[in-house]
């Protein structure tokens, strides 16, 4: 059956506008916003110049809604890996040092490293920015996480207490290390050192939120 002609024209639209976002993104991240350009951003994209002031009416606006977009899905992987707490299985130390290699697997990938280095590298012009972002990616990501580590600690697996605490606390057992190991975003960092970070990482929490025998 095919669709009412205004219901395609508007997903037409929106699949547009989100090819836009991606290539964004990738432009600034490539060139920096300096030197990114919107028809080179058009050409990525596929579309005309004047498509991409239809869309988003300056420079600054699409900048600002193509870290928004990759902070979006940098969100979204890192819910995913979370929700697996769900269902942790019996050796909760294995689940929980899956959860942290994954988690650090999404943090050294190229599109959470690209967001990392286009936030700091604009502070200057765009203040806002890192507040904005770090506040949707990890304020996003921990609420998730406390949530399942609170029912971990309902179910006795965990001791009670603040979950917001645990979650932040276990976040920076992996984003302190990350940061430094990756110099920022800088450099990618080894598949052996993300497992001995998620490792350590693991081993310390677990020193302070293992139920006591």
């Amino acid at each position: 059956m095919a669709a009412p002609a205004g219901r395609t024209g508007s997903r037409g639209r929106i699949d547009k506008r989100q090819a836009i976002l991606d290539a964004a993104f990738v432009v600034f991240a490539r060139r920096g916003y300096a030197q990114a350009c919107v028809r080179e951003i058009a050409e990525a994209a596929g579309v005309a110049k004047p498509t991409v002031y239809n869309h988003l009416s300056d420079k600054e606006s699409l900048f600002r809604r193509a870290l928004q977009a990759g902070a979006d899905a940098v969100l979204a992987e890192n819910l995913a890996v979370v929700d697996q707490l769900r269902n942790p299985g019996p050796d909760l130390r294995a689940a929980l040092e899956d959860v942290a290699y994954r988690l650090l697997r999404v943090g050294n990938g190229e599109r959470s490293r690209a967001l990392r280095w286009l936030t700091y590298a604009q502070v200057a012009r765009f203040p806002d920015l890192v507040d904005t972002v770090t506040t949707h990616v990890w304020g996003g990501l921990g609420e998730a996480l406390a949530d399942r580590l609170a029912r971990l600690a309902l179910s006795g697996r965990l001791q009670p207490g603040d979950p917001e605490r645990a979650a932040e606390q276990f976040l920076a057992l992996l984003t302190g290390p990350l940061e430094t190991r990756s110099r920022l975003g800088a450099r990618e960092v080894s598949d052996s050192e993300i497992r001995a970070l998620a490792s350590a990482a693991v081993e310390t929490f677990l020193r302070a939120y293992a139920p006591a025998p």
